[in-house]
């Protein structure tokens, strides 16, 4: 059961071209632009359920009070933990304006 042991490779930092390194923000932005819109999308959407299963709950339909105790709580830690990225995304934005150039 002993695994052979191999050399440890060095890590090479990719080159970038002019191009690519010109390319690179514009891509990035439009990934990050996407992915935040996922996921306000995604809480947005777990709100909405919470939503409605309180008021089918309430309604008296055939609702279970676990479900919707569930479905709300989906909701609360969905949001917050968006509230605690958006605060490291702020927070890393932040350090980056504190930079010396």
């Amino acid at each position: 059961m002993s695994l052979p042991i191999t050399a440890i490779r060095p890590i090479v930092a990719p080159e970038l071209t002019r191009a690519g390194a010109a390319a690179l923000p514009a891509s990035a932005a439009g990934d990050f632009r996407s992915v935040l819109k996922s996921a306000v999308e995604r809480v947005e959407n777990f709100q909405a359920q919470a939503g409605q299963s309180v008021e089918r709950f309430l309604s008296g339909e055939s609702e279970e009070l676990h479900a919707t105790a569930l479905a709300v709580q989906r909701a609360e830690l969905s949001f917050e933990l968006f509230l605690q990225t958006r605060n490291k995304i702020v927070q890393a934005y932040q350090e980056i304006m504190r930079m010396q150039m």
